[in-house]
């Protein structure tokens, strides 16, 4: 097996951890970027997203004083963001695990994951921009952190879908590189057996000079009287 195989992705176990290459894998980049662009989002919602008119003191959303869109901004953004941190762990500790069907379990909670975060992500930009499309009073609104959220969500798909077919590729590699380099040896046209199999030797039973094992010949049991002890019935 070559030094170089790796299975799911990743280095086989026992590879060490390097963290110049884990820096430098594009995983890691896209990861480290999605998880700025969900702090971004739900940060601008939390800090900026709600604002009180002049007639009322409760704060509403700013984005058509829909506090649902502001909610579901907050949520996918705080998900989002708890999950590239633990996906970036699971990438750090992908090398150490020596069981394939771990490995394999994880690229694909990565996969599906990336994948959901993808279409909700561009669910998110749907709605934060339709909903701002309707807002009539846009005066006290913060339209900077308004424009974040909106350009935000939309990056945040493009880093998702990249993450999702990355994960893909290393599904669909998974073990190759480990299998793909063995094969069986060429089987010898002259032997009569299999090169994985040898037949047990056993003694020679032909003459070759020497007598391995020589059976005694049978002779008859002398009457030690010299006459046999056979006697006829009388009648």
């Amino acid at each position: 097996m070559e030094s170089n195989s790796a299975a799911y992705g990743a280095s086989l176990a026992g590879a060490g951890f390097d963290p110049v290459k884990f820096i430098k894998q594009p995983q890691t980049i896209i990861r480290f970027l999605s998880w700025v662009f969900a702090i971004v989002v739900f940060a601008s919602i939390t800090a900026e997203g709600y604002v009180n008119s002049s007639v009322e003191a409760q704060v509403k959303c700013v984005f058509n004083r829909n506090d649902g869109a502001c909610h579901y901004g907050v949520g996918i953004g705080v998900i989002a963001f708890l999950a590239s941190f633990g996906f970036l762990l699971a990438d750090a500790l992908l090398p150490s695990m020596s069981n394939a069907q771990e490995r394999k379990y994880v690229v694909m909670a990565d996969l599906g994951f990336s994948a959901a975060w993808t279409f909700l992500w561009f669910v998110c930009f749907c709605l934060m921009a339709d909903q701002w499309s309707k807002t009539q009073d846009t005066s006290g609104i913060p339209k900077d952190a308004v424009h974040a959220v909106i350009a935000f969500s939309f990056f945040s798909i493009g880093s998702w879908g990249a993450l999702t077919f990355l994960a893909l590729v290393r599904f669909r590699q998974g073990v190759t590189d480990v299998t793909q380099h063995y094969a069986d040896p060429p089987a010898d046209p002259a032997s009569p057996y299999p090169s994985t199999y040898a037949p047990p030797t056993y003694p020679s039973f032909q003459n070759t000079g020497q007598d391995i094992f020589q059976q005694p010949p049978v002779a008859p049991n002398p009457d030690p009287s010299g006459q046999s002890s056979y006697q006829p019935p009388v009648y």
